[in-house]
């Protein structure tokens, strides 16, 4: 079985901000972030500026889009003009937020991009990877996210489907987390079945900071087998502690507002945390396809 490897991290005091990608080799730049937009604060203006730099090929965004309850008004206000520029570009997954006003608003906004309204989850191919967008609200929080799920059984039949070697999954609550919220248990359904159909990444939001997670197993234990996890929820709506660390984290930050720059390549991809202007830290990873 082939071996996934993390860069070793980066992190880097008063350095200059990471340029732009401009792959030549036939990778797509993606850029994600969840946790990102209401109308009383402004720094989703700032992330917006960092998205609009990367000229991304795709934008995934990783639930809690707009704040307090994802209503249609608030996403008029204060994501359209930021991070709605991107609307054409972007995949969404829905969050808690959403929810609090049943998803409507979320699903009238996004529209077609957001998938069934019934279900919230889809996929996708973009370059040579395969991408599935997930839904831990509908799913796994009003129904059991267990085997017998409908979302479940979707998932291993558009896994067994696809013909990309490399996958990357994203939905809003980190089945691992160092967060308040703890670890996600309802997720291990999935984290179960991707670990078993060879993915590679998985992005989340929810806890208001950076994370990166793993390779982790199905237990959260480090494994070379495992899946690498990166909790984004720094796009703009401030940030929340820490709790107890969970086993395979590796890197943490509470303090930066900021993206996630994925550079997805055959058989290989980079992620870069990109901080807004003022700040210092600086995320490096990569690794090869299962």
């Amino acid at each position: 079985m082939k071996k996934l490897t993390v860069a070793l991290l980066v992190l880097c005091t008063g350095c200059a901000r990471v340029p732009p990608v401009r792959p030549d080799d036939g990778a797509v730049i993606v850029v994600a972030a969840g946790d990102i937009s209401a109308p009383e604060f402004t720094g989703q203006q700032l992330t917006a500026t960092l998205v609009e730099q990367q000229r991304p090929a795709a934008v995934l965004v990783l639930g809690d889009s707009q704040y307090p309850d994802g209503a249609l008004a608030d996403y008029q206000r204060a994501y359209e003009p930021t991070w709605g520029r991107f609307k054409a570009l972007t995949y969404p997954v829905p969050g808690n937020h959403e929810y609090k006003s049943g998803g409507a608003g979320y699903f009238a906004y996004f529209g077609a991009r957001a998938g069934d309204p019934k279900k919230g989850y889809y996929s996708f191919d973009l370059g040579e990877w395969h991408l599935v967008a997930l839904n831990t609200n509908h799913d796994c929080l009003d129904l059991p996210c267990d085997a017998e799920s409908e979302q479940l059984a979707w998932l291993e039949a558009d896994l067994a489907a696809s013909t990309k070697k490399c996958t990357l999954a994203y939905w809003h609550h980190p089945r691992w987390n160092s967060g308040s919220h703890g670890d996600f248990p309802r997720a291990a359904p999935i984290w179960k079945v991707l670990q078993a159909h060879g993915v590679e990444l998985v992005l989340n939001g929810h806890e208001h900071f950076y994370e990166r997670v793993g390779p982790a197993d199905q237990a959260g234990a480090p494994s070379a087998d495992g899946l690498v996890q990166l909790t984004v929820g720094t796009g703009g709506i401030g940030f929340s502690p820490f709790g107890t660390q969970t086993q395979a984290s590796v890197v943490r930050r509470n303090d930066t507002l900021g993206v996630v720059r994925l550079k997805l390549s055959a058989g290989a991809w980079e992620s870069d945390f990109l901080g807004v202007p003022g700040s210092t830290f600086v995320d490096h990873a990569s690794g090869r396809c299962h």
